[in-house]
């Protein structure tokens, strides 16, 4: 009897493991930048998500800049966006008396978060602004269609800018749609064949036929519609291309 209960208590321990394995979230950085600057207040001036920046009086450009499409115009590259957010200024636009006077006249200033975040943070905050920002963006044409194409089937409207953020999805098995470039992809579409699937059906078979994936799958708030009927010839291997470049790019 007692050898009875250790074992139903060890196979309880082990229960417990592997369910804490399964459910453990994997947020990529993007997603983790997005969540940071919500909570830091950034979308209060640069508007919802970054991209639509508030008025700002006194400026010749009148708005705050967005991450969407301004960034280029402030930010060269990572390092300058990372000055952006630690110093409130890059070191080119801080040595401008140009620049330092337009910022005077203007009601609204970024400040320096440096203080309040740490090196993990910053690298957090620059991948979300280049998420938004659509950075880099593939140079190969298919995959290239496979993102304008994904933009037009509003794939992007759950899974974020290129599919790199995983947004929260409250009654899922990790609270969030995963994103693509994380390894929760990877553990949901082990192949081209269950892409396939997933792109098709809105399920792979592997998860159809598994009782407990079909339990969070059904209890979630956002579920992954099934394409079949509107896809277009070439649509799934454009697609295919463009996550496979988005899995491979250092970003």
């Amino acid at each position: 009897m007692r050898a009875v209960v250790r074992l139903l208590a060890l196979l309880a321990i082990l229960a417990v493991i592997a369910w804490a394995a399964l459910a453990r979230p994997y947020l990529p950085a993007a997603e983790r930048g997005r969540r940071l600057a919500e909570r830091s207040g950034c979308f209060t001036c640069h508007g919802p998500g970054g991209i639509r920046g508030v008025a700002n009086e006194g400026r010749t450009d009148r708005t705050v800049p967005g991450f969407e499409g301004d960034v280029m115009m402030f930010a060269k590259n990572d390092g300058e966006i990372r000055e952006w957010i630690r110093d409130g200024v890059t070191r080119a636009k801080a040595g401008s008396e140009s620049w330092r006077a337009a910022r005077e006249r203007g009601v609204l200033r970024m400040p320096a978060y440096g203080k309040r975040f740490g090196e993990r943070g910053l690298d957090d905050l620059v991948a979300y602004v280049n998420a938004a920002a659509g950075n880099p963006a593939p140079e190969d044409s298919l995959a290239r269609s496979g993102l304008a194409r994904v933009e037009e089937l509003g794939c992007v409207g759950c899974h974020g800018p290129g599919g790199r953020l995983a947004p929260r999805n409250p009654g899922s098995l990790k609270g969030y749609v995963p994103s693509w470039d994380g390894r929760d992809f990877g553990e949901l579409v082990r192949d081209r064949r269950e892409f396939h699937q997933w792109l098709a059906n809105g399920v792979s078979d592997r998860f159809a036929k598994n009782p407990l994936a079909r339990h969070f799958l059904e209890r979630a708030a956002l579920r992954m519609p099934a394409y079949r009927d509107h896809l277009r010839p070439g649509d799934e291997e454009a697609i295919w291309a463009y996550v496979e470049w988005l899995r491979r790019t250092p970003h």
